[in-house]
């Protein structure tokens, strides 16, 4: 590459973010290797990592680190899977408590390996933080179940609050980034959660800087809305290490805030759109405000 080519794929100053130091953020990093919890901060190499765990959050991957499939933006391993840790549920609910968190985010590796997808597994972790935690409302966020009959049934007879699956990009480009996964089968799970449980609140998300067009970004939020998605979320893709798909380009803010309008245009109750957005990214403060955006469009209904 030339250099004026190096020079433009330089990381931009929006999306530069502090290392970690607070005092808080060490407490919290203690607590997880107490419990032997897996996250998505790290596994991830989420650039949000400093922040979020200096305010106590975390998202918890279970299922063990090792998943069944190889997805091009993903920098999670890859490889024959842990075996299913019994205790997990049990110190997850345990941290939860401790940390007293108000909103927890479960997430986990693929397990194509398991009869189940680890659906029971996903359950048995909403029981007992209920047990433990009352006032702790749950976000799931899992992965589509593909051939698992009955996996998605098991998920949402738990009952979590906020149900999400993420799309991850346009159909385009699902052969190269997301192969072990069909994008028109993440729309049908993302729509059936609604029709066994219409009271959950169902959300997605999408990366962009992978070479889509803006055109096919909007097409995606018209299928996630036909699909009765009710929260959208929209980040800069990053590559974890130069084994994985490259960025096509940064997306500036002002196109972060061109998409915003469009989703909430389009009917979304919630959108998070910005180079920093993660699916998990304050995803408290978000479901408070989803909460106050479906209430206020009932009373919209109502008058």
């Amino acid at each position: 590459m030339k250099n004026s080519e190096k020079a433009h794929f330089k990381k931009p100053e929006w999306l530069k973010v502090k290392a970690p130091t607070s005092a808080e953020y060490k407490s919290t990093y203690d607590l997880i290797r107490l419990h032997k919890l897996n996250t998505v901060c790290e596994e991830a190499a989420c650039p949000n990592i400093g922040e979020c765990w200096s305010k106590k959050h975390a998202t918890v991957i279970i299922l063990g680190s090792v998943c069944t499939r190889a997805c091009a933006f993903c920098n999670i391993a890859t490889g024959v899977p842990d075996k299913l840790d019994p205790h997990e549920p049990e110190n997850l609910a345990k941290a939860s408590s401790k940390l007293g968190l108000k909103h927890m985010v479960i997430t986990s590796v693929d397990r194509d390996d398991l009869p189940d997808g680890g659906a029971n597994h996903f359950a048995e972790c909403i029981t007992r933080l209920r047990e433990t935690s009352p006032n702790t409302t749950i976000e799931v966020l899992t992965p589509d179940f593909r051939g698992k009959e009955g996996a998605l049934e098991i998920v949402v007879k738990a009952r979590p609050d906020v149900y999400n699956h993420n799309i991850e990009t346009v159909p385009s480009l699902y052969a190269h980034i997301r192969p072990g996964a069909r994008y028109f089968h993440s729309l049908n799970l993302l729509n059936k959660v609604k029709d066994l449980d219409p009271s959950i609140f169902t959300k997605s998300g999408i990366m962009v800087g992978l070479g889509e067009t803006k055109e096919e970004v909007l097409q995606v939020m018209d299928d996630l809305r036909a699909a009765k998605v009710d929260f959208i979320t929209i980040g800069q893709y990053l590559q974890p290490t130069p084994k994985h798909a490259e960025v096509a380009r940064f997306v500036t803010p002002e196109e972060f805030e061109f998409y915003a309008r469009m989703a909430k245009v389009k009917g979304f109750l919630m959108v998070s759109s910005s180079p920093l957005t993660r699916s998990s990214y304050h995803a408290d403060e978000d479901f408070e405000k989803l909460k106050a955006a479906y209430a206020a469009s009932k009373d919209i209904i109502n008058l």
